[in-house]
C-alpha cells in the first residue's frame, strides 16, 4: 500500500498524464516511443508545475485595437536538468517555454553505496532571481535529488521545484527531510524500492530505455 503523500507532494493525476505513463511502463514499449512520450508527459506536467507563475501587465495592438494584456513577469526561468535522464524531460519543457534558461548537473550513482557522485555543473547566472525548476524521470532514492538540490542552492538558487515521472516512498521522504523547502511534483508515487535501488513497479531505468542503452 501506497503512504500517504506529504503535503509537499504533488501527484499529478490528470486522465492524459497516467495513461501516458501507463504506456512507458510497458516492458515493450520501444526507445522511440518512450522519448516521444516522455516528451509529450513534459508539456502535460510542466502545465501543472507552472500554473502560478506571476504575469504583469503590458499595452499592446492586436491587428483590430489596443488592449492591455498579461505576461509573465520577471527573470527567465531556469529548467535544471539532472543528466542524463533529466535531458528527456528538459526537451518537453523547452517546448512550452522557448527562453527560458537552462542548467545541467552531472550525477551518476555509484552502485555499491547508491550515493550520488558529481562530475558536472553549468548554471545560468542570477540563480537567485529565478524560479529554477530541477527535473529527473525518477526519485528513486533521493541521494542525485538531494545532491542536486545542494549544489543548486550553493550556487545561489533560492526559489526551486522538482519535477519527476516517477517517485518512491523513500526518495520523497530523503528529499523532504533534506530539503523541506521544495515542492515536489510527480505523475505517480509507487511502492517502494527494491534492494537495488529501483523503484518498484516503476518504469526500469529511464535513461536507458530513453536512449536504447543497457
Amino acid at each position: 500500500m501506497q503512504k500517504p503523500a506529504p503535503r509537499q507532494l504533488t501527484v499529478i493525476d490528470h486522465p492524459l498524464v497516467q495513461h501516458k505513463l501507463t504506456l512507458m511502463r510497458r516492458r515493450d514499449t520501444s526507445s522511440a516511443q518512450f522519448r516521444q512520450l516522455l516528451r509529450e508527459i513534459s508539456h502535460l506536467l510542466g502545465y501543472e508545475v507552472t500554473r502560478d507563475l506571476p504575469l504583469e501587465p503590458v499595452q499592446i495592438e492586436t491587428p483590430l485595437m489596443p488592449m492591455q494584456a498579461m505576461q509573465l513577469s520577471g527573470k527567465k526561468l531556469c529548467f535544471v536538468s539532472i543528466m542524463r535522464a533529466g535531458d528527456g524531460l528538459l526537451q518537453g519543457l523547452l517546448d512550452l517555454v522557448p527562453s527560458a534558461r537552462v542548467g545541467h548537473v552531472g550525477l551518476y550513482r555509484d552502485h555499491e553505496s547508491l550515493q550520488a557522485v558529481k562530475y558536472y555543473f553549468k548554471m545560468p547566472q542570477a540563480l537567485s532571481e529565478r524560479l529554477c525548476l530541477v527535473v529527473d524521470p525518477m526519485l528513486a532514492t533521493g541521494n542525485s535529488a538531494v545532491a542536486a538540490l545542494d549544489v543548486l542552492k550553493e550556487a545561489g538558487a533560492k526559489d526551486i521545484r522538482f519535477l519527476c515521472l516517477v517517485a518512491a516512498p523513500e526518495g520523497v521522504a530523503a528529499l523532504t527531510s533534506a530539503h523541506p523547502d521544495v515542492p515536489i511534483f510527480t505523475a505517480a508515487l509507487d511502492e517502494r524500492l527494491n534492494e537495488k535501488g529501483y523503484i518498484l513497479p516503476g518504469l526500469g531505468d529511464a535513461g536507458d530505455r530513453l536512449f536504447g542503452t543497457k
